[in-house]
């Protein structure tokens, strides 16, 4: 799964644009992967909606997760399902979906990480990196330094979240993190496809920076 440029898709910070519109512009530019994310919508609202994103997704080649609900993810065939600290654990998550669907899990701490890590975690989004007004309850921004030693002590891949714009993403990749997960910077933006090319250039560039060696 590339987790390279993750967008959280949420109907509440879509504005006056259909969502799925924007979605599509996204993915138009390089979005590698999409994350239902309708915490307000009714059930059924959120299954159409979703029947639909995950159509989108599947034509342009990018995973589709489902945000919190593995019954959800389940229902709409879903390439992977993300929990969060207040949702199903990861370890009851993973006996309910299996392999190849995979199962991601939010991290504030070392701790957290290794925990969703030993239960099953297929990746983590680790986070807030930086301060955030996208989720309310995310608390205190972790910082790139333990980002960095997040990705250092976990075998799963990690994923930035919280706060990353095109001017601080690249210092994600560059604290060992394997791609970013964004919101607003994408769906808030006036043109959605011209905002993920942007991220998508500079992700790219800075993954290129990391590997090459040292001189």
């Amino acid at each position: 799964m590339h987790l390279l440029l993750y967008l959280l898709a949420d109907p509440d910070f879509a504005g006056e644009r259909p969502l799925l519109e924007k979605v599509a512009a996204a993915l138009d530019g390089g979005v590698t992967a999409v994350q239902l994310r309708a915490k307000q919508a009714m059930m059924r609202e959120t299954l159409a909606l979703g029947q639909e994103m995950r159509r989108i997704a599947r034509g342009a080649g990018a995973a589709f997760l489902v945000n919190d609900r593995p019954d959800l993810a389940l229902a709409l065939e879903a390439d992977g399902v993300h929990v969060g600290s207040t949702d199903l654990p990861v370890g009851e998550t993973r006996r309910l979906v299996h392999r190849p669907m995979v199962v991601g899990a939010s991290a504030g701490s070392v701790d957290e990480a290794r925990e969703a890590e030993e239960a099953g975690a297929d990746y983590l989004g680790a986070g807030p990196v930086f301060a955030t007004s996208s989720k309310a309850d995310a608390g205190e921004p972790i910082g790139l330094e333990s980002l960095a030693e997040i990705a250092s002590l976990v075998r799963i891949p990690v994923v930035g979240i919280g706060g990353i714009t095109l001017h601080n993403a690249s210092s994600v990749i560059e604290a060992g993190a394997v791609g970013v997960a964004v919101i607003s910077a994408i769906l808030m933006a006036d043109d959605c496809a011209q905002a993920a090319r942007a991220l998508r250039g500079n992700l790219e560039e800075a993954m290129t920076r990391r590997c090459l060696p040292e001189k």
